[in-house]
């Protein structure tokens, strides 16, 4: 799966926790643009593991501060 599809997949996926309607793009933080608070970052999370069928470590969700770097980060992940 290619960066391209798997940022639709997690567009898909972020829409029912982005209760603001923000546009989301590589720099959208989760933080700072679309409030998540830690309860919100486990669900999503743990959507996108299911989803793809892997696992992000709590060291690699501390990294991740952007939209662009999660969507790297499930690429990696998944060897693409």
């Amino acid at each position: 799966m290619d960066r391209a599809q798997t940022d639709t997949r997690i567009r898909g996926l972020i829409e029912p926790f982005n209760k603001k309607g923000v546009a989301i793009d590589d720099t959208t933080t989760f933080a700072g643009d679309l409030e998540f608070d830690s309860l919100t970052v486990m669900d999503f999370v743990a959507a996108i593991e299911d989803e793809f069928d892997i696992i992000i470590s709590m060291n690699q969700q501390a990294e991740i501060e952007n939209y662009g770097q999660l969507v790297d980060a499930v690429c990696k992940l998944q060897g693409d």
